[in-house]
């Protein structure tokens, strides 16, 4: 990892007020997940157009968004029904402040408008915390698709869709993740990697640095 890249990887963590459900539905899922498309470049069109442009399969939205630099490139991810954890390469000065305000803000306007609620929905700001190493990076993406299996939501991370984790793993056509700019191996090679350590507790001590809440 390059020394000007190793300070711009971030684990980030937000989570809901209280522990409230935030995720009811496979749309919900959804919506965030195109949040966190949509908001990493500064877009030129409105979020209502984007969709339209997605479930139209157009290629359209790439060009009108993708004339500046990104706020962040996402190298991981995987959203929970209290919780949401991202690994996060800060491309511009303050980019992921600024995308952060804006993914959480926005599923915070569609979820209240959704279930007639006012108010908050994250629990304060969210929070990061620096990735020095590759080896640090690499165990961190491990600790994050392992979440819904640490959880009991599942027994195989892949059963999980709302994480990127089978989009490392090649089950996955659509492409968020911008994992090839950061890592060197096979979708074969990172599964075993993963399926090795699915009793989350045996690597605990290895990634405990870079881990800001247990799940």
């Amino acid at each position: 990892m390059e020394e000007t890249r190793e300070t711009r990887i971030y684990h980030v963590l937000t989570k809901s007020i209280a522990g409230f459900k935030v995720f009811l539905n496979e749309k919900d899922y959804q919506r965030m997940l195109d949040l966190l498309k949509y908001y990493q470049y500064n877009p030129k069109v409105k979020f209502s157009y984007y969709i339209t442009l997605l479930n139209q399969k157009s290629k359209l939205y790439y060009d009108q968004l993708k004339d500046k630099n990104p706020f962040v490139e996402i190298i991981a991810y995987c959203l929970m029904p209290t919780h949401i954890h991202l690994a996060l390469y800060e491309v511009l000065e303050g980019g992921i402040s600024e995308y952060m305000r804006r993914v959480l803000d926005g599923y915070t306007r569609y979820f209240n408008k959704k279930i007639n609620r006012k108010g908050p929905l994250w629990e304060g700001k969210f929070k990061r915390i620096g990735v020095t190493s590759d080896e640090q990076l690499l165990h961190l993406t491990r600790y994050i698709h392992l979440n819904p299996t640490t959880a009991g939501l599942v027994e195989k991370p892949e059963e999980w869709i709302y994480s990127s984790y089978r989009e490392y793993i090649g089950l996955e056509k659509e492409k968020i993740c911008s994992k090839e700019n950061f890592f060197d191996f096979s979708e074969k090679e990172y599964k075993k990697f993963v399926e090795d350590r699915i009793d989350y507790q045996k690597s605990l001590a290895r990634i405990k640095s870079i881990i800001l809440e247990p799940i």
